[in-house]
């Protein structure tokens, strides 16, 4: 018997029995501010089925949901679309205690889930194309490697004709709302391209290849029901459409500019090449790292076409804070920017060098070698400084 949390009806057979994580606010350096959900999806069939499961510290929650609908010892069949502990940290106990007669998982999540728990539980392996009938209905599986772990996989359900799609297609996004058109289009729009920006990126080849090949599945898709954030149903390009967008990553005429200061003095040289940037007319977003996290650094350069980075001297390397936000970017391979460096110094300058070299080891086409002013810019180097805005900025308009 349920305790306090009930499941969700979501289509005729289907139920969200997953958990709300309201105070979640890292999820692997990706700052979450508005915290996220962990899907778990109920199929009531002959053979009830329950689609993937929850963080181990969720599991009650999850019960709860299940016992709202049935008895959990009715669950037949498990089917484990991804390996990551959010997904599947909860397994053990959950086969303990309800003692399903099938378990299914890829080749790679077989593998993935052995070398998490050491078990000696049985996983069947499925692979593209495999269906398995749940009685009322039918699952069809899809291996979507490297979207974003080598076990991942799809499972569409073509009774009610959802795709449970895993990590594809989701966000991290706490809220009482199980569906996406019932949330703020700015904030699926903002938490979608956070998502995709700090979890897909770097894997945009693999996603861009499943976008050309899903259609030829002949999958009547009406509704799609990631393991976090909410539920597409009638929107669903909404989603589509902007996956499509965001693995080509054509460069627009916004430039990025993040930077560290330790006196103002790269602040200024900031400022002036921002100025410069708009008065050849480009969109400029300035991110001073004080106040702005890596997670929503590379969010905004998702959509630009430069990067511009500043960074002082320290100890001959890049500002610690520059230093984090740049390795982290360079992880997630952003594509099709233009660039340029600069920062102050005191007496060697080394961070200006360094970052260059970065850049370029991302494949940022720098305009200009990186420029490093002594101390306090004068009036003379932030004319300077504005001047490499401008070019940016002309050179951005061409791309576009």
């Amino acid at each position: 018997m349920s305790r306090g949390f009930e499941a969700v009806k979501i289509s005729e057979h289907v139920y969200w029995v997953g958990a709300i994580d309201w105070k979640l606010r890292n999820f692997h350096g990706y700052e979450t501010s508005r915290g996220s959900t962990y899907n778990a999806f109920l199929i009531i069939a002959d053979r009830v089925t329950l689609i993937d499961a929850v963080k181990p510290n969720f599991y009650d929650e999850m019960m709860d949901r299940i016992s709202s609908v049935i008895d959990p010892s009715q669950i037949d069949i498990i089917v484990s679309n991804h390996a990551e502990m959010d997904h599947s940290g909860s397994l053990p106990r959950l086969i303990d205690e309800v003692k399903p007669s099938k378990i299914v998982a890829s080749a790679k999540g077989v593998q993935a889930l052995y070398e998490h728990f050491r078990w000696d539980v049985n996983v069947e392996t499925v692979k593209t194309g495999d269906t398995l009938d749940i009685g009322t209905g039918t699952l069809k599986f899809i291996e979507t490697r490297m979207i974003h772990w080598p076990d991942s996989m799809f499972a569409f359900f073509d009774k009610d004709n959802i795709l449970f799609s895993n990590d594809a297609f989701g966000m991290h996004l706490a809220t009482g709302e199980r569906f996406a058109d019932e949330i703020s289009p700015y904030i699926l729009d903002y938490e979608a391209a956070k998502y995709y920006a700090n979890i897909i990126l770097h894997l945009s080849p693999m996603v861009k290849r499943l976008l050309e090949t899903l259609p030829t599945y002949n999958l009547d898709i009406k509704m799609i029901a990631p393991d976090h954030g909410p539920v597409w149903r009638e929107d669903i390009n909404f989603i589509l459409e902007r996956y499509s967008k965001w693995v080509e990553q054509k460069p627009t005429d916004k430039a990025v500019i993040v930077y560290d200061t330790m006196w103002e003095s790269t602040s200024k040289m900031a400022a002036a090449v921002a100025d410069g940037l708009v008065s050849a007319g480009a969109h400029v977003k300035i991110l001073p790292l004080d106040g702005v996290h890596r997670s929503d650094v590379i969010t905004e350069v998702l959509d630009a076409g430069a990067l511009i980075v500043g960074s002082p001297t320290i100890n001959n390397q890049i500002y610690p804070t520059v230093a984090d936000v740049m390795n982290y970017l360079k992880g997630l391979k952003p594509k099709n920017l233009i660039g340029a460096s600069f920062g102050s110094y005191g007496w060697s300058g080394e961070a200006v060098k360094h970052l260059d070299e970065i850049l370029e080891e991302m494949g940022v086409e720098l305009v200009s070698p990186g420029t490093r002013i002594k101390y306090v810019p004068s009036d003379d180097n932030l004319v300077t400084m504005r001047e490499l805005g401008v070019t940016i900025g002309k050179k951005l308009a061409l791309l576009k």
